[in-house]
């Protein structure tokens, strides 16, 4: 059996890592023994990860970050909505400032998304403890659940519950991939729906949330930088489709009459990339889900459900976006003499990042001889939700090939420690005010 040492991932981690990088009580080996313990948490053959929303493997995940949480001192719980908060008290009886991430993947997911974030949170706290250094206000470490929304096709689950987001109707109409409702998700995850209702918090207990996140895009690495700001995010729509038509042999059913929903789908789905560039230079659309009934070969399809994933920075464009695919859906509907239902999932807001934390995040890149790189995030994050109530910033570490929610997905260690560098240096100036 291999041990963490001699793991491909954590050789690879250390193979051109600058040892320069480990001062200030932030240790870069540290960070990678964790992302290879994380990565073997269910692990993927392919080489990546598949940990959805409260599932036994984000939980066992959130076990494993627990104990490093109470091993660098601090006080951790969790909320029944599996949300874990670790939280080290300052000097003064003073609103919080939070960092933190999620553990949750997409299906063959890579090993960065949400777990840098969360190590790059810890990691401070570690510091701070080598250091004895103690916070002049309390700082919080946090793991939402569910980010990646691969349980219920609606993400970000856990920062709603939080932020007291997610509507009673909301909760009713989710199902997971095996049609349970989050009530049974919960119940068989250890906690209960009354638990999950109850996790909201009192948002003024928090002054200001940061996250750390890879870029998921390619920026960073055109201008050579290992280090951005995340000047916006935007705001994730998520349209349920579903076109119903009539099911019949493939053999003998003449063309002409047939009610043939894949059709209908793929003419809706190919349409698409016309919309998005009427409404806004940033805005986005992608099918990426799609499900046939009865899905036989010899079978004209019945039933075609389709999830479209819309985004923008801006949340009127984006909306005029929704309008329009409505209205495409419907008339391709029309014209093929089949049904379609239309259900939005997901619609969050999106979130501006303010220009004084822009330039004191600014401040803190220079200090390490980064140059500002400003960058709108097309993804969706749990800093959304929270930006809805309170200050929040983030920072985008460099990604290879721009590539994400891949197995193939990675950044560098010394790109990675100097996130930690920068976000430690933002937080400890953020102490100060």
């Amino acid at each position: 059996m291999s041990t963490t040492n001699d793991n491909p991932l954590y050789e690879e981690l250390l193979k051109d890592y600058d040892t320069k990088l480990d001062h200030s009580g932030i240790n870069g080996k540290r960070i990678a023994k964790r992302l290879v313990e994380l990565s073997k948490i269910g692990f993927v053959q392919v080489g990546g990860v598949k940990r959805p929303g409260f599932s036994n493997e984000e939980k066992d995940a959130k076990v494993l970050v627990k104990k490093w949480m109470a091993e660098a001192g601090l006080t951790v719980s969790e909320d029944g909505a599996g949300n874990v908060t670790a939280r080290l008290e300052g000097k003064n009886n003073h609103p919080a400032i939070a960092s933190g991430s999620h553990v949750d993947s997409v299906p063959n997911g890579g090993n960065f998304d949400g777990p840098l974030g969360v190590l790059s949170a810890l990691e401070v706290a570690e510091s701070w403890k080598e250091e004895g250094y103690i916070p002049q206000k309390p700082y919080e470490v946090i793991i939402f659940s569910d980010e990646e929304g691969s349980r219920f096709n609606s993400g970000l689950t856990g920062s709603q519950a939080m932020t007291g987001a997610i509507s009673e109707e909301e909760m009713a109409q989710l199902r997971d991939y095996n049609g349970d409702t989050l009530e049974q998700v919960l119940t068989h995850y250890g906690s209960t729906l009354g638990a999950f209702k109850a996790a909201g918090r009192d948002l003024a207990e928090l002054e200001l949330f940061v996250e750390v996140h890879i870029e998921q895009g390619k920026k960073l690495e055109i201008v050579n930088q290992p280090v951005g700001i995340v000047s916006g995010i935007a705001g994730p729509a998520w349209l349920a489709v579903e076109f119903a038509g009539e099911a019949g042999h493939a053999g003998n059913t003449p063309m002409i009459g047939r009610k043939d929903c894949l059709i209908a789908a793929a003419e809706f789905i190919q349409s698409i990339p016309q919309f998005p560039k009427t409404v806004s230079d940033t805005a986005v659309a992608t099918v990426g889900k799609m499900d046939v009934f009865p899905n036989g070969a010899n079978v004209i399809p019945e039933k075609v459900k389709l999830l479209v994933d819309i985004r923008d920075i801006n949340e009127a464009p984006r909306d005029q976006l929704i309008d329009q695919l409505i209205e495409q859906a419907e008339k391709v509907a029309a014209k093929n003499d089949i049904h379609v239902t239309v259900k939005l999932n997901t619609r969050i807001q999106p979130v501006p990042i303010a220009k004084d934390l822009q330039k004191r995040l600014a401040i803190s890149l220079n200090k390490f001889g980064i140059s500002p790189t400003y960058i709108p995030s097309g993804a969706g994050h749990d800093a959304m939700n929270l930006g809805r109530f309170i200050p929040v910033a983030m920072l985008f570490v460099r990604s290879k090939d721009g590539i994400s929610h891949n197995p193939k997905e990675w950044s560098s260690l010394n790109d990675c420690v100097m996130g930690i560098h920068v976000l430690k240096d933002f937080i400890q100036d953020a102490m100060k005010k």
